[in-house]
């Protein structure tokens, strides 16, 4: 069966016309799977004929509904999605004064194995299809009736272990025939695989490269991080760095501060020694509790020292607002809670 709403609009122009219909269906079939329709049959405005073979050929993903949580404090809005195959992913709607963020996966599970990430606990499955991610944003737009803005790809998995999707993705989701948002609009977390940082380059988008950095020195990233023994830090900031030079985009470093772990002045100290001269911004962002995994958030005084000593040095750095607290909604413990009750 073919995953239909994968394909470029180009493709599926081909594939209509192949077998035998009018070009113009394609446009029609490419309009009903941008307004996020879930089954052929509710394409009226499509031939008999038309219908039963799609029905017969190919498939549309789609993310059911299976849990959803709401903020009681600002609204954020947490899905455990559905998909066809029985697995389950999860995605983050946050509401800003710019509009509306989704925070969505791009794998089950994770490989990368951060030991302080509920979604790397739990093992990996698989990854997701473009058109799996793109479910996720139809899905939270219908059920919500609004329109999504902006897109972080900081949800369960790795997004550059699933490299090919999720290009295919950005370029779906950018595109003016399809939901048409930008890719400034657009950020992309990685842990560091840094042949896909050059990889990714090359494209030129003009998204957010977003880099989990999480720690100033190699041996305290390994503890935490299983990729920097394959990829040490010293490469990862040099990707950076010509990451920078390539595209003209700035990066931007997330830290967990982990109290007693990464969050001292020293640790401060050599992180702006580490990312002098580069453009970038760094997100301080308490850590998780994560059931197992034994961290404890840095205190309020700590994470106000530890930024001052990075703008002290120019490094722009600011201490990530907390949303969702009360939900759970950092992503892989909704899945992990969820599935271990069935």
């Amino acid at each position: 069966m073919l995953d239909i709403k994968s394909l470029y609009y180009p493709e599926l122009e081909a594939f209509i016309t192949e077998n035998g219909f009018p070009k113009f269906r394609a446009k029609q079939l490419y309009g009903w799977l941008n307004k996020g329709a879930v089954s052929f049959e509710e394409m009226k405005n499509l031939p008999k004929n038309l219908i039963e073979f799609l029905s017969s050929s190919c498939y549309i993903s789609v993310a059911n509904i299976e849990k959803k949580l709401v903020s009681r404090y600002d609204k954020t809005v947490k899905y455990l999605f559905r998909l066809c195959d029985g697995e389950y992913v999860e995605s983050v709607v946050m509401s800003y004064r710019h509009g509306y963020s989704i925070c969505v996966s791009t794998q089950v599970g994770c490989k990368m194995g951060c030991t302080f990430c509920a979604t790397g606990r739990s093992g990996f499955s698989r990854s997701l299809a473009a058109s799996e991610i793109l479910a996720q944003i139809e899905a939270a737009q219908k059920d919500l009736e609004i329109r999504i803005s902006n897109i972080v790809l900081m949800g369960m998995g790795e997004p550059l272990d699933n490299f090919d999707n999720v290009i295919r993705f950005l370029k779906l989701v950018s595109s003016e025939d399809g939901l048409n948002i930008g890719m400034r609009h657009i950020t992309l977390s990685t842990c560091g695989i840094v042949p896909r940082i050059y990889d990714l380059a090359e494209y030129r988008f003009g998204l957010t490269l977003s880099v989990s950095l999480h720690a100033p020195d190699n041996e305290t990233r390994s503890k935490t991080m299983p990729i920097n023994n394959r990829y040490p830090i010293e490469q990862l900031i040099k990707a950076c760095r010509d990451y920078f030079d390539i595209t003209g985009r700035r990066v931007s470093f997330e830290y967990a501060m982990i109290d007693g772990v990464n969050d001292t002045d020293e640790c401060a100290e050599k992180l702006s020694r580490l990312l002098k001269g580069l453009n970038c911004h760094v997100n301080l962002i308490p850590v998780n509790t994560v059931k197992g995994a034994g961290y404890k958030k840095s205190r309020a005084d700590r994470q106000r020292a530890f930024t001052e000593i990075l703008n002290k040095h120019s490094i722009t750095a600011t201490v990530r607002r907390t949303l969702g607290s009360d939900i759970d909604a950092s992503c892989g413990q909704l899945k992990r809670n969820y599935t271990e009750k069935i």
